[in-house]
């Protein structure tokens, strides 16, 4: 098990956009087995590689609550969405702060998984919440970024100082 350290915002490399993975080979689902156990230890529901400044399209994500059912998506597409949802989001990149934002209610996605086998997978709710979510990050894209320039601003602000105190 290896840890990574996870981009506190407003970090610029999580404005990245990341690249396709082209082979799913060793090293990529070594990078999976690691991006896992973060999520885990950080006590998450998502991460996107954007996060550990990895820019490369994975995203790993595991809503159940005994964390036993993961989800890799690699080079994860967007098939169709539907409806709306308001639902609150945090981040781990973003600790501590949580926001409503308008996400759709059900998603389609096509991705790979850890072994590079294409795969299909329907989601709805917290899932299609999570999902979403995290192919933001793989867009450079990080969820306060739907808030107001106002509210942005100010968990900016909080950030910042939150950053200089863990490493002053």
């Amino acid at each position: 098990m290896s840890l990574l350290k996870i981009l506190n915002y407003p970090d610029p490399r999580l404005n990245k956009i990341a690249s396709k993975v082209i082979v799913v080979d060793k090293q990529i689902k070594s990078f999976v087995n690691n991006l896992s156990d973060t999520m885990y230890d950080a006590k998450g529901i998502g991460l996107a590689a954007t996060q550990v400044d990895f820019h490369k399209k994975i995203i790993v994500i595991d809503i159940s609550e005994e964390k036993n059912r993961l989800i890799t998506l690699i080079n994860p597409e967007l098939i169709e969405s539907s409806g709306t949802q308001d639902t609150e989001e945090g981040c781990l990149s973003v600790p501590d702060i949580y926001e409503k934002v308008e996400r759709s209610e059900s998603v389609r996605v096509k991705a790979l998984d850890v072994n590079g086998k294409e795969f299909e997978i329907k989601a709805e709710g917290l899932l299609a919440v999570c999902i979403q979510h995290e192919m933001d990050h793989l867009e450079g894209k990080v969820f306060v970024e739907y808030l107001s320039f106002l509210k942005r601003d100010r968990i900016k602000k909080k950030m910042i100082k939150k950053n200089k105190k863990l490493y002053a």
